[in-house]
């Protein structure tokens, strides 16, 4: 859950070649997806020793400062205009900021971490919908029904934690804002930032997104941190592993041309969290849970295995 974005061309200049389809590009493709879905996790493990926005604020700037260093070594390309910063900062604020201030502003108020990525990533799906009416792409039967599935599947899920009282209404309200704002800043980007370069870029996102957290910080927390161990791991594994670990990743997938893959096992970013949940935090999956479970992966899988 790093927010990077597989979607458009993040990485100006990037050479395709390669075969998508090696062991070593699959294999990448599916850690970064295990990676991916230890986003949640870390939330999880952190969130009880700082609120959401001061938490994220903190490492949207440590990230930033990390990157911009990254960036400066390797030589990457800046925005040449003031019209691409603004519209990478505004990409930013929906990808980092809405996106991952919802997830864990949800997690925060009770929402599972199993549940909560599988409420967002239901985003391919959205996004291929919304794609069809905003940006003029074909949206086919067999998308319209993953469409269906999925939000069928979420709906079971999300109705039998809450029934069982796991959760709260408004933390799923605020998974759900946080899927409005990862699929938002997909099709933003794919509009505006397709050239963005994967590290340069993600600096002015995470400026962008660290000064919108830290406004809502300000106004709505107290600032406390708790340097806790459990709080210091997740700080670190969300900085270094995902932030970083993660981006620098997708950068290598991106230029075998391997980004594709990473799209088509989005999929299973719900289950791989869920099962890291279980043994770390007891979240457990009942029957009906998994068939909502079961149900919202092949929905989302349609999609993407179309896709790619």
């Amino acid at each position: 859950m790093s927010g990077a974005s597989v979607a458009g061309n993040p990485v100006a200049g990037s050479n395709l070649s390669g075969n998508p389809w090696s062991l070593a590009g699959l294999s990448a493709a599916g850690l970064f997806v295990v990676l991916w879905s230890t986003g949640f996790i870390g939330a999880k493990l952190g969130l009880p020793h700082a609120e959401p926005m001061t938490f994220l604020a903190l490492r949207f700037a440590i990230a930033a400062v990390l990157l911009g260093l990254l960036a400066l070594v390797t030589g990457a390309p800046w925005p040449k205009d003031w019209r691409s910063v603004a519209h990478l900062a505004v990409a930013g604020l929906l990808l980092h900021g809405l996106y991952l201030g919802g997830v864990f502003a949800g997690i925060d108020q009770g929402v599972e971490a199993g549940v909560s990525a599988l409420i967002v990533g239901i985003q391919p799906v959205l996004v291929a919908a919304l794609a069809g009416v905003l940006l003029g792409e074909r949206v086919t039967r067999r998308q319209w029904l993953g469409l269906v599935l999925a939000v069928g599947g979420v709906t079971l899920v999300v109705w039998r934690k809450l029934g069982a009282g796991l959760g709260t209404v408004e933390g799923v309200g605020l998974c759900l804002l946080a899927l409005l704002g990862i699929t938002a800043a997909t099709l933003y980007q794919k509009r505006f930032c397709a050239d963005m370069d994967l590290r340069s870029g993600s600096v002015i996102q995470y400026c962008a997104a660290g000064l919108g957290c830290g406004i809502f910080s300000l106004a709505l927390e107290d600032q406390v941190i708790v340097w806790h161990p459990d709080f210091i791991i997740a700080m670190t594994w969300l900085v270094l592993v995902l932030s970083l670990g993660a981006v620098s990743l997708l950068y290598w997938l991106i230029k075998r041309g391997a980004a594709s893959r990473v799209s088509s096992l989005f999929f299973l970013a719900p289950p791989v969290t869920a099962l890291i949940a279980w043994p770390l935090f007891g979240e457990t999956l009942g029957p009906t849970a998994l068939a909502g479970m079961l149900l919202t992966v092949i929905g989302v899988a349609l999609v993407n295995l179309e896709k790619s």
